[in-house]
């Protein structure tokens, strides 16, 4: 989210610079326009100071439009982890899982091996190893990759004959 804010502020300084351009190129040909009447030279100026004010409008409106997506995707992503969070308690609660065990998986499912988990949680690594077998044996897999696979699998929209 920085990132993009920086972006969309360098997207926008580029833009006022550009308006500053235009307004200076569509005065000044104007002005010559007055003083010597339409030339080759002053035509020029013309184009130069329409492709900036082109240029300035379509870049608010670029600016416009990414925003506008960054926020849409901001929120959906906000939607996903929600529904991801909640999908993954749900399983949690629908295969019995205690407390501590429900804490270990969640370790598991982000990757930590059981030393990793055993040290963030201030525990022996025995006991985080039999509540992972404990977490595998409920979910109905073998290893921390099955059970991986199992949200995986949940995230994944495959067509029901997909390989087919």
């Amino acid at each position: 989210m920085l990132r993009r804010d920086r972006q969309a502020r360098l997207v926008a300084a580029t833009v006022v610079v550009q308006a500053i351009a235009a307004v200076f190129f569509v005065a000044d040909a104007l002005e010559d326009a007055l003083d010597q009447g339409v030339t080759t030279h002053i035509a020029i100026e013309g184009l130069i100071a329409f492709a900036l004010v082109a240029g300035v409008v379509l870049g608010a409106w670029h600016i416009r439009v990414l925003l506008a997506e960054a926020r849409r995707r901001e929120q959906a992503l906000s939607i996903a982890r929600g529904a991801l969070g909640e999908h993954v308690s749900e399983r949690f609660r629908d295969w019995g899982l205690t407390a501590a065990e429900s804490e270990v998986a969640l370790f598991a499912l982000k990757g930590c091996d059981a030393g990793e988990i055993a040290r963030l949680r201030g525990a022996a690594s025995g006991t985080v190893r039999a509540q992972l077998s404990q977490v595998y044996a409920k979910a109905g897999v073998a290893s921390q990759a099955a059970l991986v696979s199992l949200f995986v699998e949940d995230l994944l929209d495959w067509p029901q004959n997909a390989g087919s």
